[in-house]
């Protein structure tokens, strides 16, 4: 095994990703398996999980979990949970990356019903998860927890704000956490920006123009660009990283 290698190693680890079934979800845990982990699959479609499963064990002879859950509904994140520990006996790292951005047209048409769905999902299940997770990953003596963002959070645009504050709850929550569950316990943010996911293609993206030319890179990133980032996050490469924000944005401003 060469340098890298054993630096970005998770051989034996567990790793639960919320949202995992698609987008970059589905590349994170792709990836965490061919590194050598057994991955629990989350997510609110049960075909889906159970397909991305079978699929990563397929490609890389880990064990993965499929498991039907919404992270917008506390109450179902205890089974989570424990369906997790039952199977594995622990968790190594933790991906809180299930989220929505509903699509309006202007801002009286976001109805409360919308606005607290989105708060229940991308802000409020993944601090109860990271709750009872965390905990035991301090009893376990180490962990890493990753709560997956956006570029918004930092410059939100009109026409997904309740996302992109829900976010920016995400962002704080990350720094508390990484002092509730410290030392042993790591508690970082990923933040990307646009990524071509099967979700990107409901954008209503002008015609004819470049709509990411204000960025460093001048474009999109491809869904296995989360990975490098993603990994670094989840291993021993990034032992000495917590509470901070791990921006894979291609230069978003």
């Amino acid at each position: 095994m060469g340098y890298a290698d054993e630096l970005f190693d998770l051989t034996d680890r567990v790793v639960l990703i919320t949202g995992g079934s698609r987008g970059l979800g589905r590349e994170m845990a792709m990836a965490a398996a061919r590194c050598g982990a057994d991955v629990i699959i989350a997510s609110r479609k049960m075909d889906n999980c159970v397909a991305t499963a079978q699929e990563i064990t397929e490609q890389t002879g880990r064990a993965a979990l499929p498991y039907q859950v919404h992270v917008g509904r506390w109450d179902q994140l205890d089974g989570l949970v424990e369906a997790a520990y039952d199977r594995f006996g622990k968790v190594d790292v933790l991906v809180n990356n299930a989220g929505m951005s509903p699509v309006y047209d202007k801002q009286s048409d976001v109805t409360e019903q919308l606005f607290d769905a989105v708060v229940n999902l991308n802000l409020k299940g993944p601090f109860r998860l990271s709750a009872l997770i965390g905990e035991r990953m301090v009893a376990d003596g180490g962990g890493s927890i990753i709560n997956v963002s956006t570029h918004g959070s930092l410059r939100p645009h009109p026409t997904f704000i309740p996302y992109a504050a829900s976010k920016a709850g995400l962002n704080v929550m990350t720094e508390g956490l990484a002092l509730a569950f410290g030392p042993t316990v790591r508690v970082n943010t990923l933040m990307p920006g646009p990524f071509l996911t099967d979700i990107s293609k409901a954008w209503n993206l002008p015609e004819g123009s470049n709509p990411f030319a204000g960025s460093a890179l001048q474009r999109a990133g491809q869904p296995a660009e989360i990975v490098g980032a993603a990994l670094f996050l989840m291993s021993d490469a990034s032992s000495f990283t917590t509470g901070s924000i791990v921006r894979a944005d291609g230069g978003s401003v």
